[in-house]
């Protein structure tokens, strides 16, 4: 049976390889405990290094640290525990465990990668040494055998920008009354919106962000422009309910309404949207999509892509151009662009809507590597599925009068070791939300139908 593991106690962290394709920096992630590498993880990274995917290169990268790691080392040095060198200071060591001979094990009948892994996290804690060993590994079948096993295991968490899912937030502060226990004044002179602004001070500003909804249940709806403290700037959001409306389409309550004003925010250069299936998230953002290339010219063109995770089984290559292969992909975004221009189709000429199609393309996420976009909205689907280093991949191909817009849900991750709290999506939303020109929103209402709301609670 395990024992409970005194907190102050050196520990061996044993690696399994998806923990360093996840992140191929995590043996500088352990502080001064010791990190072990079984020769089984480097085979499994050298095999998986060739080729352009995210997983070859991750493999790739990997591989490098560990080089750099054991450059100026002696093999008597290597073999006895090389130091970890950080830009903090503090570090552990690295060692490599030798591949264990299964072929009288009692415990082991292949030898498989898992069970290589295992047998020399057995073995390492077998041997004389202060330290207790923890297998580090994202694959839950391995988890559940180092357990059967009695072997202490953990998933790799350094990457978790969350504590749990329900933490990330949902921009939105919410109040019977806002000005209750606030004291506010109106700012004068003219802003660039020329909608009121209010400087805001009290001891609830501390949980307010840039970019940030705050309202009240008398229909008091304000955007955080500057926020320090205990002090902070607000303006006032515009109402897309009844009159006024983008391309057609009319917010159906205060989370919608607030995403159309980031949407068609100027000063907004990032918007992530998240929100259960059938919240409108891609019937907003096209509608402000067609709206801001069509009526306010201010892009050139519609651009969107996203990660192709089957939902189901794989139905093999799709023939065809770039655009094409991506069609199949862009069925939600195409559904919905052909509705909006149903619904204006009095208002849209056959040439507009032929000035329209055309501005919007279809993209695959693989080509972006390297890419610079000027004067485009990029659009991201399924950002819950993307691993942070995508992430990053993409919102730094945003060049001259680009806005980046990421939408997803966190309830439906198809990629393999990516949770609600290591998604690219949370990552985004959380290293993003102090910055003002950043904003974020849950959408709550299902709109879809009644059946598609009530899937959403009880599935």
């Amino acid at each position: 049976m395990i024992q409970p593991l005194n907190a102050s106690a050196r520990r061996s962290y044993i690696l399994d390889t998806n923990v360093l394709i996840h992140d191929p920096a995590a043996v500088l992630k352990f502080d001064e405990h010791e990190v072990l590498i079984p020769m089984t993880v480097l085979e499994e990274l050298d095999g998986l290094k060739t080729g352009r995917s995210d997983t070859a290169r991750s493999a790739r990268q990997a591989t490098r640290n560990l080089s750099q790691l054991l450059e100026g080392h002696s093999p008597a040095e290597v073999h006895a525990g090389i130091p970890i060198h950080k830009a903090s200071g503090v570090g552990g060591t690295l060692r490599f465990l030798p591949t264990p001979d299964l072929s009288n094990s009692d415990t082991f009948h292949q030898a498989t990668p898992d069970n290589l892994i295992l047998a020399a996290a057995i073995a390492a804690g077998q041997a004389p040494s202060s330290s207790t060993p923890i297998v580090i590994s994202k694959d839950v079948n391995l988890q559940v055998k180092a357990a059967a096993l009695d072997l202490r295991v953990e998933d790799y968490r350094h990457d978790s920008v969350l504590r749990d899912s329900d933490s990330m937030s949902d921009g939105v502060w919410r109040t019977g009354r806002v000005w209750g226990d606030l004291e506010a004044y109106e700012l004068g002179g003219e802003s660039a919106s020329g909608r009121p602004r209010y400087a805001v001070r009290g001891d609830a500003v501390a949980e307010w962000h840039p970019g940030m909804l705050v309202r009240d249940d008398e229909g008091f709806e304000a955007i955080v422009r500057r926020h320090d403290d205990r002090e902070a700037e607000v303006e006032t959001c515009s109402s897309y309910r009844n009159g006024r409306n983008l391309w057609g389409v009319n917010a159906r309550d205060a989370h919608q309404n607030f995403a159309m004003n980031l949407l068609m925010d100027d000063t907004i250069d990032l918007v992530s949207l998240a929100g259960a299936a059938g919240t409108g998230k891609t019937f907003i953002v096209m509608a402000a999509a067609l709206s801001l290339v069509f009526d306010e010219r201010a892009f050139e063109r519609v651009v969107i892509t996203r990660e192709t995770t089957p939902m189901g089984e794989e139905i093999g290559f799709l023939p065809g151009t770039e655009e094409e292969k991506m069609n199949p992909w862009m069925g939600a975004f195409q559904d919905n662009l052909n509705e909006l221009l149903r619904v204006q189709d009095e208002n849209v000429s056959t040439a507009a809507r032929h000035f329209l199609e055309s501005r919007v393309q279809m993209r695959s996420m693989g080509f972006m590597r390297g890419r610079t976009f000027t004067d485009t909205l990029l659009i991201i689907d399924e950002a819950q599925n993307l691993t942070p280093r995508q992430v990053k991949s993409l919102a730094t191909r945003a060049g001259r009068n680009t806005k980046l817009i990421f939408m997803g849900n966190v309830g439906q991750i198809d990629t393999p070791y990516l949770t609600p709290s290591t998604c690219g999506l949370a990552y985004l939303v959380e290293r993003f939300l102090f910055w003002p020109h950043a904003g974020h929103v849950t959408l709550r209402t299902v709109e879809r139908s009644r059946l598609a709301q009530t899937s959403e609670e009880v599935l």
